[in-house]
């Protein structure tokens, strides 16, 4: 989408409700009652909203409310997939807490193209794994959600985006993303679970060098960008850049989990700034 007057880019929530709530907040787009009063604020979560933490179901169904309330008054909320979500997806549940599985019990209604797959998994895991089983509830949910938004010039993405996602086609990473998730194609994109995909990778996130640089120099390059907006790897120290700014790493591990303060980032034309909650 074209660049708003204002974007706030939010990081890695995992199950934290409290956190994601403070986050809301700081970035301007929520009240005290958690109801949406950003305008025509666009934010952007970049994914890892669930795992590690009890609420998750409820940060999913929150942030689902508030994109069709932002919408309404003229603004954005664009909720990214993170590995998490995909992990899920997967029936990969070893970060699930008992209380997130406890969210889903008898909540959702048994699917017969994943009952075989199923027969084997123990009975607490299965409401969920309905849930997020290719073309369950959550699963759908999750296919309206981008791998790689572009807002202005700024790119968006859980991981990182490399040369060679350019290459395959942003849009066709997305597209196909949301095909297996709503569970017409049988297995999941290479991309997705792939080490180096744009979920996983943490080529800009962790510490890159020049040749790192460079990469990213190039993908921004082709796609018109200034800078990528990414989570996934925790940043003890809080939100920092790398990159001579054109990299920006988002995840505080503001849950429990990690313990870190709530911080999102700020984004007016060619300003940036790190805004941190008290």
């Amino acid at each position: 989408m074209p660049a708003p007057e204002r974007i706030v880019a939010i990081g890695d929530l995992h199950g934290d409700f409290e956190a994601a709530r403070k986050a809301f907040r700081l970035a301007g787009a929520t009240d005290a009652k958690d109801e949406w009063i950003g305008g025509k604020l666009v934010v952007v979560q970049t994914g890892d909203e669930i795992d590690r933490g009890d609420d998750d179901r409820k940060i999913l169904d929150w942030v689902e409310k508030l994109k069709g309330d932002a919408e309404k008054a003229g603004g954005a909320v664009v909720a990214l997939v993170g590995n998490h979500e995909i992990m899920n997806v997967q029936f990969d549940f070893r970060y699930v807490t008992d209380g997130a599985f406890t969210s889903f019990d008898g909540s959702q209604a048994p699917n017969p193209q994943v009952s075989t797959a199923l027969a084997g998994m123990e009975a607490r895991s299965r409401s969920r794994a309905y849930a997020f089983a290719p073309g369950g509830a959550y699963a759908t949910m999750l296919s309206r959600r981008p791998v790689v938004a572009q807002v202005g010039g700024t790119v968006f993405v859980h991981g990182g985006v490399l040369p060679k996602h350019v290459a395959l086609g942003l849009d066709k990473i997305n597209e196909n993303a949301k095909q297996w998730l709503l569970g017409k194609d049988p297995t999941p994109p290479r991309a997705l679970v792939s080490e180096d995909g744009p979920l996983w990778t943490r080529m800009y996130s962790a510490a890159p060098g020049r040749e790192e640089c460079a990469m990213l120099g190039e993908t921004l390059k082709s796609l018109d960008a200034k800078r990528m907006v990414m989570g996934h790897t925790v940043q003890r120290g809080g939100i920092s850049q790398a990159c001579e700014g054109k990299a920006w790493r988002i995840d505080v591990g503001m849950s429990r989990f990690f313990g870190g303060s709530v911080e999102v980032l700020e984004i007016k034309g060619d300003t940036v700034n790190v805004l941190k909650g008290s």
